[in-house]
């Protein structure tokens, strides 16, 4: 009897947990392949959600996906650990120890073998070595380190209702996650203000939240029209947003720009830049990006190995880049959950990955939202302060649902959710 492929998919962000999903559905459930998930967590969420699990306007609780569970319906197999460095020769993966929460070691460092792995770890903020970023600032790349925001979060603001005080947060990057962060931060507190927290007589607190963008201007992946426009909705909820500053180093009171301005902040979030994680650079000597991604070739498999692939924010395409978003992770994903049976089978060549570019959506809150389509027109941002945006981006989210589900799981967790909005508080209070 013929063995099965070991088939190593590691990282179960956008691309990782829908390609395992997809094998799982194809070579797992035929049994042609053996399908494995690996992840340092136990739960999937969608990305372009964190800002909104960071600011608490979200309970994520009701957004994640386990692993286990997933893995367990979709004929795949999932093992927690961080894939730490790779042997191409002997094909075999070498997993950190993985500990819990207390430090308590659960298992030893692991080993595994593979005749074909894909690399889907996604990516983190770039600080490009500014000084005191990494020992002061805060960042939101996954679910454990927004939960940690959420946390200093609501601690700061109810210590600045009891004190009457100001609560001063500055973010570094004018991109989506930046500024999406900074409209959700005051979508929580005008909800939290609803609540009796001053009930004592307690004025609520001035939030001030400052936006510091080295470019010209913000969101500058979309039409400057947009990014016109989104600057003029944060200014009106009463976000500062300041273009043209670049940081030049952060401390514990705040940031401190090229120009020598001082911006106070209890709160300090780096979202700037993108880079993938420092862990690529074990990878088996696999050729990477300045920015540490691995370089692919079109059909999304190493320059360097036939019988490795990478997809998502942690690949780059030379001769064709393309933006670290979900959109560019979920058609990488479909491609590769196409034709990697084929390949796996017949050793038939995977085709060349083309993207296709179906637009951006950009959402502040419940304040406005905007969508630029392909060929550089835009709607949303005038019809019901944006909703016919702020709908479609809901709806990615929910597509994102109903792929990784079935049609019929994916719609009873569409009314599950929105049945629970009648009886759980619409923000994050404990």
């Amino acid at each position: 009897m013929t063995p099965k492929s070991e088939i190593l998919i590691v990282g179960g962000g956008v691309a990782g947990l829908s390609l395992a999903t997809q094998l799982g559905r194809s070579l797992g459930k035929t049994g042609k392949a053996r399908i494995t998930l690996i992840d340092r967590g136990f739960a999937h969420v969608w990305k372009p959600m964190l800002h909104c699990f960071a600011a608490g306007t979200v309970v994520n609780e009701n957004d994640r996906i386990s692993f286990i569970n997933q893995a367990s319906g979709h004929h795949f197999e999932f093992w927690p650990g961080e894939v730490v460095s790779i042997d191409r020769a002997k094909r075999e993966v070498t997993l950190s120890p993985f500990h819990a929460s207390d430090g308590t070691q659960v298992l030893e460092s692991r080993t595994m073998n593979y005749d074909a792995i894909v690399l889907a770890i996604g990516s983190c903020a770039n600080d490009f070595g500014t000084p005191g970023v990494a020992e002061h600032c805060l960042s939101i790349d996954n679910l454990v380190e927004a939960n940690a925001f959420n946390e200093k979060f609501r601690m700061e603001l109810l210590r600045a209702f009891a004190d009457s005080s100001e609560l001063d947060i500055a973010i570094v990057g004018g991109g989506a996650t930046g500024t999406q962060l900074a409209a959700e931060l005051h979508k929580a507190l005008d909800i939290v203000d609803s609540f009796s927290l001053h009930a004592f007589g307690k004025t609520p607190p001035a939030l001030r939240v400052t936006l510091l963008q080295s470019g010209a201007r913000i969101l500058p992946a979309f039409p400057e029209s947009v990014s016109i426009a989104a600057k003029e909705q944060l200014e009106r909820i009463g976000v500062t947003v300041r273009t043209s500053a670049r940081v030049a180093a952060a401390d514990a009171t705040g940031f401190i720009l090229k120009d020598g301005t001082h911006i106070p902040a209890k709160l300090r979030v780096w979202a700037a830049g993108v880079r993938a994680p420092e862990v690529t650079k074990t990878y088996g000597g696999l050729s990477l990006s300045k920015s540490g991604q691995i370089l692919v070739k079109p059909n999304l498999c190493s320059i360097d190995d036939e019988n490795i692939f990478a997809m998502g924010d942690c690949s780059f395409v030379a001769d064709d880049p393309l933006p670290a978003t979900a959109q560019v992770a979920r058609q990488q994903a479909n491609h590769l959950g196409h034709h990697l049976p084929a390949w796996i089978e017949r050793k038939q060549p995977v085709s060349s990955c083309v993207f296709q570019n179906k637009g951006a959506i950009v959402a502040l809150g419940t304040y406005n939202g905007w969508a630029a389509l392909p060929g550089g027109s835009v709607w949303g941002g005038g019809f019901t302060h944006g909703l016919s945006a702020r709908l479609a981006h809901i709806m990615l989210y929910r597509q994102h649902q109903i792929a990784l589900f079935g049609l019929f799981r994916g719609l009873i967790s569409c009314l599950s959710d929105w049945m629970e909005t009648f009886v759980r508080p619409s923000v994050r209070l404990d």
